[in-house]
């Protein structure tokens, strides 16, 4: 079997790159290493390399970004799997795995003799996402954390606190908008929308605490407009997966096709890929990929996220 490290040498922190390679050096495999040098391009390596037919292993060496475009790339290819290296600043999908998804998807001798399982898709506007659709306010502040990033003395969770100030207090966090899923229908104005196959995005959020990205279905909540009293008051709330107890502001429908339109473009974040359209129709793609992680991890959610 082949193995493909697809390194974003972009993703992450300085330094983490060095010691990936020494581990695929020590690695009793055969092993490929590619490094990106443009946008979609881990996309492009990873559907050649899955063109060549053998069985193959691909890890995404990066974020979540660099785990969308390979899976893009792998999905529908059954001799093939893919996985993530934990090299970005969020890598959120991997948190379903739980507390230790850090580090043990940084030990590559373990993970690479790992189970697999084939796992869901949705499919938005033609592209392929594996985790969180979300098009709100939340999506409009992960797409412009970046701008408080290059900041003097910001980081982290400081850039991400400066970005919802921005939305939240000086631009307004609904927008006009019309959602239809089966016999549901919404229009007026949102809040947050999310689609979700996996269970967490944003750095630190879990909408739907108990959803598998393997059963067949994506679930969808939405937020009309609120106040920004109710939104600070509600916001944790969602954050934590307890939706369930806040039926006359949070509308979750389960369903396979969601069609969500607004009168002006809408910001809208797929796998931490950032999309600005006025239409988005998501589905439960036909294809799916094979994810591969490490033996003794599980995906189940956890008592302590459901509800």
């Amino acid at each position: 079997m082949k193995h493909l490290f697809v390194i974003n040498p972009a993703a992450g922190k300085a330094g983490n790159e060095g010691e990936l390679l020494e581990q695929i050096q020590e690695l009793d495999l055969d092993c490929e290493v590619v490094h990106t040098q443009r946008q979609e391009e881990a996309c492009d390596i990873a559907r050649a390399a899955a063109q060549r037919g053998e069985p193959l292993r691909i890890y995404a060496c990066g974020g979540d970004g660099t785990l969308n475009e390979v899976v893009n790339g792998a999905a529908g290819f059954d001799h093939v799997a893919v996985t993530n290296v934990p090299l970005g600043t969020g890598n959120d999908f991997l948190k379903i795995f739980g507390p230790q998804n850090k580090e043990k998807f940084s030990q590559l001798e373990e993970l690479s003799r790992g189970p697999q399982v084939a796992m869901d898709l949705m499919e938005c506007n033609g592209k392929l996402g594996l985790d969180i659709f979300c098009a709100g306010v939340d999506a409009r502040i992960a797409a412009d954390v970046h701008k408080y990033r290059r900041l003097p003395l910001v980081r982290g969770i400081g850039a991400y606190i400066l970005s919802l100030v921005e939305h939240v207090l000086f631009r307004g966090i609904s927008r006009q908008t019309r959602v239809e899923a089966g016999e549901y229908a919404y229009e007026g104005e949102t809040t947050i929308i999310c689609v979700c196959n996996g269970r967490h995005y944003g750095g630190g959020f879990m909408p739907v605490g108990d959803n598998l990205p393997d059963d067949g279905k994506l679930e969808m909540l939405v937020v009309p407009k609120v106040s920004r009293r109710t939104f600070f008051r509600l916001v944790g709330e969602y954050a934590k997966g307890r939706y369930r107890q806040h039926p006359d502001l949070i509308t979750a429908v389960e369903g396979t096709e969601f069609v969500i339109t607004a009168p002006q473009p809408l910001v809208a974040v797929v796998d931490g890929e950032v999309l600005r359209e006025q239409r988005y129709h998501i589905r439960l793609s036909d294809k799916r990929v094979n994810f591969f992680y490490p033996q003794g991890l599980s995906y189940q959610p956890r008592m302590e996220g459901a509800n």
